[in-house]
């Protein structure tokens, strides 16, 4: 299954199956049972289902779902708020996102200095604000903001930044962030199991009380983040789909970053005021999930949070929308690739019609078999194209989408597309097809139960729509009892002309709103000061956990097949799920038609089956495969249920042995790389993490310049990238098998997967070679409202002594909430809603070190943002306190680390690149555990201060201030063609 369609499973489906045969699930009961535990708490079950969830509520409404996994010591932990921008005052938009910011901001214990001092400055500024919102005359707001900035500077003196993300990064917390969506904000964090005593601590002080302290430092962090949205062509287009299935609905009319207009005249009396109203025990959910003790862990939670007082919620009535019974039609435009999308609104959760979509989505689009799959995407009818339901609480959306090949037009794709929800309408889908998509839905879900996080969004989605889990727990048994023509029936009447449909067309985006820098004095963050709350938080002990380390060599176990190759194994103890691996420690590096050829075998049939055939075929069994040739090594695999092992290794080993060249196919295949390569230079992104960073680090001679042109493309036999694929069999090769029964699965490799007698060594591969760093400035213009940057300097090469170091580093100085960039660059001066810095270490043993920061940041600030992370990373700044934790964290972190399952190859695999034979982490925890200031500042004056910096900008040429990237080297604008050599102009020099 794609990923895309698992994430929306997993959030909208939500509930795990174990792997059974059909008839186990057939007369299942799932009756929701009352219990009482042991310390007299009432809680909810429901028989039969496998994810073993304890449903409480305390007295004061609070939800509680608990289930235990105990595959890592660590507890994946949820707090939801059943409010989102759906609520938000008319008036007000964007504030109940900007909220889910604020809460991070502490309380009158947590961050305070001196509560009474900082209180009189607080309510000076919310009064400002006031006043700033009531004001019309533009002169007189800029003469309000600049006293709102004064006062705040005085109030910065009495609180301490980040003094929440510094306890929790202290815990080896991990994940620590939020989310705001129509109905929901929740706040997220992955703790070690010991620590869940100080989290309670922490989290229920922080529910008890909003003070909105540093805000408005952090109100221009929420306009940056606004203007990332704006240079966001996807949302951008669900944007204006939303309003076009929802005209009256807060769905489609108040966007969850609110409007601008309302983020620059806030009103901090709104935002405690909607605090007050939704942010009370009866409205929320506490989410657990991970190693812990039912019993104890309610108590605890009671202990605390049940002290939260209770009030009465009233829920507004949200508006009704009227059926739409004609096509709506939207446009968007911006540089990104054209695209276009379909949308029809559907009923919401705990519906039948949740179901009815559901299978329907699945048999026009499961990643292999669907209608989409192979009538366009196999068929290379279209450059992509797949669908994807959500269903909200009060409504859903079954949205189509697809990219045109080129000189295609999106209406060409859009009756594509129409043409395969005609297709579904008139039953033109095998009869298995239901079964095997239901199967394929347990296998998914199967996978997901095992992961803590994806379990606990699932909680998340059921108590925020409001979900019986029962219905949950039935879910996929229902959809196996719609017969087909219950589902035809139902596409006949749903699918009509009602829907939107919304063009992503290149060209200027005329609805862009400009942001002023509004000149922010920097407040101070005090990380040398701390509040009682922190003092005492830091006396409170916790439980040692010790670190847990692999031996590799006796964990990866080893046996051979009949022809001598070795094959790796581990036991899969959780389920009946198999993953093989046959891997081949040779790529695109030894030959650079290998990646052309692996990606050619997925439009080839046999002179058995056809290419869309062989999907089927595999479909039916559960199992799917993959042949992938990166840089420096090639996997052909295989994944699904074990006991069709056998048959799916057979039918793969005949795609292997017998795939037939299709000219026709492949010159499809060759206008997708040249449609994908034009596509690629319309992603910022792209362009700066894989066009300006390749360049930054190697120049001219890359891996990501060594390509194919077009033309050499066209020339090329595809009978000759048949026969690379085929001849792979006749190299050195390894296995990996993560799975039951090793034997049976050896069996299944010797009767299927037959090699040459002798075979043969690698050829020699192509060398890439770094070069030094500094000086230059890589500049390429896009159009976009804000400017990204990427320092870049080539450090030492790599040494395994120097990763205790690095990581104690990136944690303290670059990476987190809690760190020192994010406190300065975005707490203290307001200059980027993104910045982090890394000593990144490489992942060879013959490789360099790099130096790296970030930034994404308005282009009226860069000058500032520069200069201030040049400084960072020039002179470390030093707080002891703040290292402490930074140091505490990071072993905590290791010792709730467990590698475990199919990771712990995956892993060494890794080590092995390096040039290490053992589980490094134990040398890294007792290094770390020793390390003082003195030997970080040590560390950072001898590898990242003074280093020399390549800089890479993309922005809009219209806004950069170029005498100030000058300043940083000699200064290039890159064509986008010449970075990825997809054709070869001149530079052009400034």
């Amino acid at each position: 299954m794609k990923y895309f369609k698992l994430i929306a499973l997993v959030a909208f489906v939500a509930i795990a199956y174990s792997c059974k045969t059909e008839s186990s699930n057939k007369d299942l009961a799932y009756s929701v049972e009352s219990q009482k535990d042991a310390s007299g708490f009432s809680y909810e079950t429901v028989a039969n289902d496998p994810t073993g969830l304890r449903l409480y509520t305390l007295e004061n409404g609070l939800k509680v779902y608990l289930s235990k996994n105990s595959d890592e010591p660590k507890i994946q932990t949820y707090i939801a708020v059943r409010a989102g921008s759906n609520y938000d005052p008319k008036e007000s938009t964007g504030l109940a996102h900007y909220l889910e910011h604020m809460v991070f901001k502490g309380t009158d214990k947590i961050s305070s200095i001196d509560w009474e001092k900082e209180k009189v400055f607080l309510d000076q500024i919310s009064d400002l604000y006031e006043q700033h919102r009531a004001e019309s005359d533009p002169d007189k707001k800029i003469e309000i903001y600049k006293k709102i900035d004064e006062v705040s500077l005085e109030a910065s003196n009495y609180a301490v930044a980040n003094e929440y993300d510094k306890m929790i990064s202290s815990l080896g917390a991990t994940g620590t962030n939020a989310y705001t969506s129509f109905e929901q904000t929740v706040y997220t964090n992955k703790i070690p199991a010991n620590e869940f005593d100080k989290w309670l601590m922490v989290e229920s002080e922080r529910f008890s009380q909003l003070v909105l302290r540093l805000f408005h430092t952090e109100l221009e962090a929420v306009f940056e983040e606004f203007n990332r949205g704006q240079d966001n062509d996807g949302w951008k287009s669900y944007f204006a789909m939303m309003d076009g299935l929802f005209p009256n609905h807060p769905y489609g009319q108040q966007t969850t970053i609110g409007v601008a207009e309302h983020l620059k005249n806030p009103s901090m009396i709104d935002i405690h005021n909607y605090f007050d109203k939704y942010y009370v025990p009866n409205n929320m959910a506490m989410v657990l999930v991970g190693d812990l003790d039912f019993d104890e862990t309610i108590k605890k939670v009671n202990d605390t949070f049940g002290k939260l007082e209770n009030k009465e919620v009233l829920h507004p009535t949200l508006p009704k929308e009227e059926p739409i019974t004609t096509t709506i039609v939207k446009e968007v435009f911006g540089p990104t690739a054209e695209n276009i999308s379909i949308a029809y609104r559907t009923e919401g959760t705990s519906t039948e019609q949740e179901k009815l979509i559901t299978l329907c989505d699945m048999i026009l689009a499961n990643g292999n078999a669907g209608l989409i799959d192979l009538n366009l995407n196999q068929k290379q009818t279209v450059q992509s194209a797949g669908c994807s339901p959500r269903f909200m609480k009060e409504y859903g959306h079954h949205t189509f989408y697809g990219s045109p090949k080129e000189g295609q037009t999106l209406d060409d794709v859009k009756l594509l597309l129409l043409a395969q929800i005609e297709k579904l309408k008139n039953g033109e889908f095998d009869d298995w097809m239901i079964d095997a998509v239901v199967n394929d839905l347990k296998l998914s879900q199967t996978q997901q139960y095992e992961n803590s996080t994806a379990l606990a969004n699932m909680y998340v989605n059921a108590f925020v729509n409001q979900e019986d889990w029962n219905r949950k727990v039935e879910f996929l048994q229902d959809l196996k009892d719609i017969s087909k023509q219950e589902l035809v029936d139902f596409a006949k009447g749903f699918y009509k002309d009602n829907y939107v449909i919304t063009y992503k067309r290149q060209g200027e985006d005329n609805s862009i709103v400009k942001v002023q820098n509004p000149g922010i004095t920097p407040v101070n963050v005090n990380r040398n000061k701390s509040s009682e709350f922190l003092a005492n938080f830091n006396k409170t002990e916790s439980q040692l956990l010790k670190p847990k380390y692999v031996d590799y060599k006796v964990a990866i176990k080893t046996t051979k097949m009949d022809n001598g190759i070795e094959v790796s194994y581990i036991n899969n103890e959780q389920n009946d799920l198999f993953d093989m691996n046959i891997i081949f420690d040779m790529g695109s590096d030894n030959d650079k038609k290998l990646g052309l050829a692996a990606g050619y075998m997925e439009y080839l049939g046999t002179d058995k089956y056809s290419a869309e055939e062989l999907k089927k075929e595999f479909y039916k069994l559960g199992v799917k495969y993959y042949v992938s040739a990166g840089a420096e090594t090639t996997y052909v695999g295989l994944n699904g249920l074990k006991e069709n092992l056998p048959k799916g290794l057979e039918l793969l080993e005949h795609l292997w042995n017998n795939a037939v060249p299709d000219e026709v196919a492949y010159n499809k295949y060759v206008e997708s790389i040249t449609k994908g390569r034009v596509d690629g230079k319309s992603q910022k992104g792209n362009i700066l993490w894989n066009g300006l960073m390749s360049y930054g680090k190697y120049g001219d001679n890359s891996r990501l310049r060594n390509i194919f042109q077009t033309k050499e493309l066209t020339a090329m036999d595809p009978a000759e990238l048949v026969e690379i694929v085929k001849g792979m069999k006749n190299f050195e090769q390894r296995v990996f098998y993560y799975g039951k029964d090793i034997d049976a699965a050896v069996a299944a490799l010797n009767t299927n997967h037959t090699v040459s007698g002798n075979l043969k060594t690698y050829p020699e591969a192509m060398a890439y070679l770094e070069k030094e760093t500094g000086g230059n400035v890589y500049f390429v213009d896009f159009d976009m409202v804000q400017s990204e940057m990427l320092f870049l300097a080539k450090g030492d090469p790599f040494k395994a002594e120097n990763m205790a170091a690095s990581r104690l580093f990136n944690t303290y100085f670059g990476s987190g909430l809690a760190s020192i960039v994010f406190q300065e660059i975005r707490e203290s001066k307001s200059l980027a809603y993104s910045a982090f810095s890394s000593y990144s270490t490489a992942s060879k043993k013959d490789d360099n070190n790099y130096v790296m920061a970030y930034m994404g940041t308005q282009a009226n600030k860069m000058p500032q943002a520069v200069e201030a992370m040049m400084e960072l990373m020039t002179n470390m700044p030093e707080a002891e306190e703040q290292f402490n934790a930074a140091k505490e964290a990071t072993l905590k972190k290791i010792a709730a680390q467990r590698i475990t399952k199919s990771s712990i190859f995956w892993t060494y695999e890794g080590l092995k690149r390096r040039g290490i034979d053992n589980d490094n982490r134990e040398d890294m925890y007792n290094t770390i555990k020793d390390m003082t200031m003195d030997d970080l500042r040590n560390f950072f004056n001898t590898n990242i201060s003074g280093e020399n910096y390549n800089v890479m900008v993309i922005g809009n040429k219209k806004d950069i201030d170029f005498e100030a990237l000058k300043k940083l080297g000699e200064l290039q604008e890159m064509d986008v063609d010449y970075l990825f050599n997809y054709e070869q102009p001149e530079e052009v020099k400034m």
